[in-house]
């Protein structure tokens, strides 16, 4: 567990490609029957999927530039923007500097990329915080993802289940002795690589004569082991470390991986249902930006007189899973949009 001091989150903006598919009306590749037992069990009608053309650059750049806009923020006030993705514009540069040129950031902004998944977003604010608690001012964090493009579309595994999305999550320092400290819980277990994995296009194995190599494999049962293993030992590190219970937290934002996954970790773990907002019915699994889109379209309550208290819980390929335990003052801007696709590249 560590602990940090001094930084409040300013806004979270999500962006969504406008084209939704419906799993059971416009899938063509298994039966009725098929599709009905695989988006039954995760729980998903229907996804969002970005074009042909279309990074998890361009959807974060929206929702950053909307988010920028809405707070007032100057891009010369921004100290730093980590770009949080595991599906990257190129190879290099890192994506960070190409968003650091398309939102017209100042060059003393440090700018870098973070090759995580579905554990990423805590990861993110973690070290958005610290650099915060180092001095600086204002971060940016922006994690966006878009699995459909490596998703192969024979596969009934992963093809059902995946949806795109962006994000930009903005933090800034907050006033001595107005902010609560935030908790936060990291953990990686490398020895299980290989139980998600794109197998070639990078330089392990950089060229294959079988198109399915460049696509996601993942083993199911493995994946389903480890969260139902790592998630509620995570939930009770987390709360035991901060000196709380689970009644003291208003939400639990999960990474939106599986419904009954989902479901099951909170019948382990006492968590009442309604402090669990579930948004993959609309949207899938967005990989690790399913958690701020979770914030923007979770219907979270938000009292106008107090903070609350929130638990993050991102985990999956690595295999890496990591928690933040944070605060989201009624002042922080949520804000939510689509791209149509004929603007998708700003």
């Amino acid at each position: 567990m560590v602990k940090t001091s001094g930084a409040r989150f300013a806004g979270i903006c999500t962006c969504v490609p406008a084209t939704t598919f419906h799993n059971l009306t416009d899938t063509v590749e298994f039966s009725e029957q098929e599709i009905r037992k695989v988006t039954g069990l995760a729980g998903v009608d229907s996804r969002r999927l970005a074009g042909e053309s279309v990074c998890s650059s361009d959807l974060c750049a929206a929702a950053a530039q909307k988010l920028l806009n809405r707070l007032g923020w100057a891009p010369d006030s921004i100290n730093a923007l980590i770009m949080v993705t595991q599906t990257p514009d190129y190879i290099l540069p890192s994506t960070s500097c190409v968003l650091h040129h398309r939102l017209g950031l100042d060059d003393r902004c440090a700018a870098f990329d973070v090759g995580l998944g579905c554990s990423g977003y805590p990861y993110g604010i973690w070290l958005a915080a610290m650099m915060l608690q180092g001095g600086m001012r204002r971060v940016l964090v922006l994690h966006g993802e878009t699995p459909t493009r490596f998703a192969d579309r024979a596969d009934r595994s992963v093809s059902l289940l995946f949806g795109d999305a962006g994000s930009a999550t903005a933090l800034e320092a907050a006033e001595p002795g107005r902010a609560a400290d935030w908790h936060f819980a990291l953990h990686t277990d490398g020895s299980a690589y290989g139980a998600m994995i794109i197998e070639s296009g990078g330089f392990r194995n950089r060229f294959s004569e079988d198109a399915r190599r460049y696509c996601v494999q993942m083993d199911g049962a493995r994946i389903f082991n480890f969260t139902i293993k790592r998630v509620p030992a995570l939930i009770e590190e987390t709360l035991c470390g901060a000196g709380i219970t689970v009644d003291e937290v208003d939400y639990f934002i999960f990474h939106q991986s599986n419904q009954f996954i989902m479901k099951h970790v909170c019948t382990k773990q006492g968590l009442p249902l309604d402090k669990v907002p579930i948004i993959l019915k609309e949207f899938g699994n967005t990989g690790g930006a399913s958690i701020p889109l979770t914030f923007t379209e979770g219907g979270l309550k938000r009292p106008a007189d107090r903070a609350l208290r929130l638990l993050l819980l991102g985990y999956g390929v690595g295999l890496s899973w990591g928690s933040a335990l944070v605060e989201l003052d009624p002042k922080a801007i949520l804000e939510s949009m689509e791209l149509d696709h004929a603007k998708e590249k700003l």
